[in-house]
């Protein structure tokens, strides 16, 4: 987990939401990736699908079988679905997210019955040091946003009444 909040560290350096993921197979990293929606404009482009996509790559298959994927916050439905249809065994996550998490915070989608494969899912490892990222990231970004509010007001000239 350590080595997935080094990569969302990468994910804030470029304005990103910090959220990094890295894929484990047998004791050693298969794949690394981090958020870079914004950058790319593109909605897959989550820590998660990225580092899932690179193992795909690296063992030239779409079966992720006996692997494990720590990431820094808790899956989202896309990713889920990918989790599942990538056989990856088990996922790990540190912040819970309770506006997108599909590992228990709004909906349980590796608790559905039907799937064909199972994931283990662990939830709150590191969670306050995630956590923090990520809220450390929002409080800057809103704060960003203010001043740059501010001055745009202050750069709009003044309406004048007819």
């Amino acid at each position: 987990m350590e080595m997935a909040l080094k990569e969302a560290e990468k994910a804030k350096d470029l304005g990103e939401v910090p959220i990094g993921a890295v894929l484990v197979k047998n004791g050693q990293v298969l794949a690394t990736g981090f958020n870079l929606r914004e950058k790319q404009q593109l909605v897959t482009a989550h820590a998660e699908m990225l580092a899932i996509q690179q193992g795909n790559q690296k063992l030239q298959s779409w079966r992720l079988t006996d692997t494990t994927l720590y990431v820094t916050m808790e899956p989202c439905v896309m990713c889920g679905g990918a989790i599942i249809q990538s056989r990856i065994a088990r996922v790990v996550f540190g912040a819970y997210d309770p506006k997108g998490g599909a590992c228990g915070s709004v909906i349980n989608l590796f608790e559905q019955k039907g799937f064909n494969h199972e994931v283990l899912v662990t939830g709150g490892v590191l969670e306050a040091s995630c956590s923090k990222m990520l809220t450390d990231f929002f409080q800057e970004l809103r704060v960003r946003n203010r001043k740059r509010k501010a001055l745009k007001k202050l750069e709009q000239p003044e309406q004048q009444e007819q």
